[in-house]
């Protein structure tokens, strides 16, 4: 007999979905009645256009200006927040005479803060200093005097959701240009801003691991991260939870963000896909301040732009489900090479590995250059087996370069890792290159968690530049094509001086499955076989026609690369802030339906950092014109 009661009982159980719950810290939230008390932080409405009457503000507030809140606002703000809004002063400060002045304090942050965690735990600082504008510089016996530059006004130590809405609200209804932080890791100063009220995310350390997660056509292992979370930190939690995640390399990068909001690259990319391939959940507080879960059911727009579509552009992310796997184990072979080592006078850029001492060599140049094209060619045979190279090419002076790479593979046996390699370092002894293949049994996997006990310490402020382009696999097809691409990472090097810094990877739609193959990931990444960046220190304190010239130095290397490499993109976290058509190499041809996400959630222009979607409308007006400074006010640009 038919009975109805069972059949619609039956579908609700089908359509059950084991979801999980929100951290604590998200069950904190902004009420009503908390934005009536003070109506500054009160929620906004997409739909509603401005007041009858009302002219639009052409800049955002700026501090003495007329519409810059009071001091009485800003302290109602505080109270709030509980005591959360800081305005901390430059780290730096403590080198300048005057009533900040510590000599210690200054001794120590030049020769020691960088062997701690300081600089990724100071609220203000970004580990790229040169967007700030050199307004406060650290050195011992500094001159002159320190001021803001382009850091925030004020920071919120967010702890809770309720801290952010208030910090949303109140800079959309006061007209206050808005930043989000995390650790710093920054390269294009998306973190930073003259004026502005800073988000910081930091302390959202919270981590979940559920073994058992169903939503869609997933259903599985997951993991909660709060958006504090730090690589280290998740390798961490890894161990304990006895798991593997996809995480970023650098052990203090964010796992949430801004790394997953522009795809988010790993050793695992060829193995597992991108950061943004994995997530399967997202909380976030949008524009108009209110918390929501966004996934393939709620908010469909929101959920494909969020993962891969530009950081600090939709929303605040407070953190993300993402899927877990079964603990893997890793090999990895590291090979170096240089080439005139006894004339290299030249030095290693601040924050990059140095190149294996002692490493074989050869005073043959040419035989130096075909070794790197060969081992660069050979990776192809890695990322095939799920692996990827991660490498440098290193100029030491005139005629002198070494490179070193290393090459890594999950899961894969000894004796098979020995086969795949064995051909590459055959090539490279015939061109009296004298590098020797590892034995088998020296191979040792070790288990991508790790041991648990990472610290995540070492950083500091330094001035790296990136110009990077994604190298499409079609390349390695044809002999021509490959040999012209390499030639001209050649010259970016031999000629132009530059480090190049190769990683190779294949996060195509097939590895990154379901949900990931649907997003706003570029899809240029879905053809990469190698990631490449010619970097360099950008000096502090150059003229903004200095900062030009070199801008249009990098840029015409660049361009050969984009004229071999035609549709391909580029990965906008290790990108140029100043990148020439950004629009299409960052975001390839999805970049129209994110502008109409970005104005369906944010009219205002809330969210805005250089280089995301829409933000072409907005423009930081420096007093020398100095090119993707942030050292600046906010202000709509005139057509």
């Amino acid at each position: 007999m038919y009975r109805p009661d069972i059949f619609l009982t039956l579908i609700f159980f089908a359509a059950q979905e084991v979801v999980g719950s929100n951290f604590p810290f998200e069950a904190v939230q902004l009420s009503e009645a908390d934005a009536k008390s003070f109506p500054a932080i009160g929620f906004g409405n997409t739909k509603a256009g401005p007041p009858p009457g009302s002219t639009v503000p052409q800049c955002r507030a700026w501090p003495g200006s007329h519409d810059w809140p009071s001091d009485a606002e800003w302290k109602q703000l505080n109270i709030s927040l509980g005591g959360a809004l800081l305005k901390p002063l430059p780290a730096a400060a403590a080198c300048y005479q005057g009533e900040n002045y510590n000599e210690t304090t200054c001794q120590w942050l030049v020769t020691q803060a960088g062997r701690t965690r300081f600089w990724i735990d100071e609220p203000l600082s970004t580990l790229t200093q040169w967007p700030q504008g050199s307004t406060c510089t650290l050195a011992m016996n500094a001159t002159g005097t320190c001021t803001r530059g382009g850091f925030p006004e004020y920071v919120v130590n967010a702890t809770t959701v309720t801290h952010i809405q208030a910090a949303v609200n109140f800079a959309r209804n006061k007209n206050v240009r808005l930043v989000i932080k995390n650790t710093g890791h920054d390269f294009g100063g998306r973190s930073m801003g003259a004026g502005a009220l800073s988000i910081w995310v930091h302390n959202l350390k919270s981590f979940e691991f559920i073994p058992e997660y169903s939503i869609g056509q997933y259903s599985g292992m997951a993991v909660r991260v709060g958006a504090g979370i730090e690589s280290w930190e998740m390798f961490n939690h890894m161990a304990a939870n006895n798991i593997t995640v996809v995480a970023p390399g650098g052990a203090t990068v964010g796992s949430v963000g801004g790394w997953i909001a522009v795809a988010g690259h790993g050793s695992l990319a060829s193995k597992y896909g991108l950061g943004a391939d994995q997530v399967l959940s997202i909380n976030v507080v949008t524009a108009d301040g209110r918390f929501r879960t966004v996934d393939p059911h709620n908010h469909e727009d929101l959920w494909w732009a969020l993962r891969g579509g530009g950081p600090s552009t939709f929303g605040v992310i407070t953190s993300v489900v993402l899927k877990a796997y079964p603990p893997i184990n890793i090999t990895s072979v590291s090979l170096s090479f240089s080439v005139n080592p006894s004339l290299a006078n030249g030095t290693i850029l601040p924050g990059i590995p140095p190149p294996r001492p002692n490493a074989p060599s050869t005073t043959d140049l040419s035989a130096f250059w075909r070794g790197v094209s060969l081992s660069y060619h050979d990776c192809i045979h890695i990322i095939t087996a799920g692996g990827y190279c991660f490498s440098y090419i290193y100029p030491l002076g005139p005629s002198s370069f070494a490179y070193s790479t290393s090459h890594t593979i999950p899961n894969i046996t000894s004796p098979a890792f020995t086969a795949l390699l064995e051909p590459l370092y055959t090539q490279l002894n015939t061109l009296s290159i004298p590098v020797t293949l590892p034995a088998s049994t020296s191979l040792t996997p070790t288990l991508y968690a790790g041991n648990g006990r990472r610290t995540g310490t070492g950083d500091t402020p330094i001035n790296t530049r990136y110009r990077s382009r994604l190298f499409p696999s079609s390349v390695w097809q044809s002999p021509s094509e490959f040999e012209a691409l390499f030639s001209s990472i050649r010259v970016g090097v031999e000629e132009g001086g530059y480090t190049f810094h190769g990683i190779a990877y294949s996060p195509t739609l097939e590895i990154a499955g379901w949900p990931g193959a649907n997003s706003a990931v570029n899809p240029a990444w879905r053809r990469t076989a190698l990631h490449g960046s010619l970097m360099e220190i950008q000096p502090e304190g150059i003229s903004a026609a200095e900062a030009k010239r070199r801008d249009e130095r990098a840029h015409g290397y660049v361009a050969r690369w984009k004229e071999l490499t035609p549709g391909a993109g580029a990965y906008m976290n290790e990108g140029d802030p100043a990148e020439t058509g950004w629009q299409g190499s960052f975001y390839g041809g999805l970049y129209g339906r994110l502008v109409g996400v970005k104005r369906r959630w944010d009219p205002w222009g809330l969210f805005w950092a250089r280089t995301t979607p829409g933000s072409e409308a907005w423009e930081v007006v420096t007093r020398d014109g100095y090119p993707a400074g942030q050292n600046g006010r906010l202000c709509r640009v005139v057509r």
